[in-house]
C-alpha cells in the first residue's frame, strides 16, 4: 500500500522495517506535509540524539522512554508526549520496551 495516496491506514496490513539497533518502524500514513510512523524498541535500544529540519511530535503508546530534547531529559511512559521542534536535538533511551508514535511536518522524505 502506498500510505500518500490513501486516506486511510490498517496497522496489520503495514510491514515493520529493521533499522537496526533493536529498533524496528513502520510508516503509517502521510502527505508531502505531514507523516506519522510507528517505532517499537527493544529494552535498551537507543534512538540516538539527532536533529532534522523537521518539526517532530512523538507520542509514548507503551514502555518507558528515557527522553532528551534540547537538552533536557524526562523519563516518559504510555500516554505522554514530546515536541522537538525543527533543527532541535533529540533522542531516547528504551527503559522498557514500548512503542512511539511520531509525527512530522514535513514528512520525512528519506523513510520512503
Amino acid at each position: 500500500m502506498d500510505s500518500s495516496q490513501t486516506s486511510f491506514s490498517e496497522d496489520s496490513s503495514l510491514s515493520w522495517e529493521n533499522v537496526g539497533g533493536g529498533v524496528q518502524r513502520k510508516i503509517l500514513v502521510y502527505n508531502a506535509d505531514l507523516m506519522m510512523v510507528k517505532v517499537a524498541f527493544e529494552a535498551s535500544s537507543i534512538g540516538a540524539i539527532h536533529q532534522h529540519v523537521h518539526t517532530q511530535i512523538t507520542y509514548v503508546e507503551s514502555g518507558v522512554f528515557e527522553a532528551t530534547v534540547d537538552g533536557q531529559q524526562r523519563v516518559l511512559r504510555a500516554g505522554d508526549t514530546f515536541l522537538a521542534s525543527s533543527n532541535v536535538w533529540h533522542g531516547v533511551v528504551c527503559q522498557e520496551a514500548g512503542v512511539l508514535v511520531d509525527v512530522f511536518n514535513p514528512m520525512r522524505e528519506d523513510f520512503v
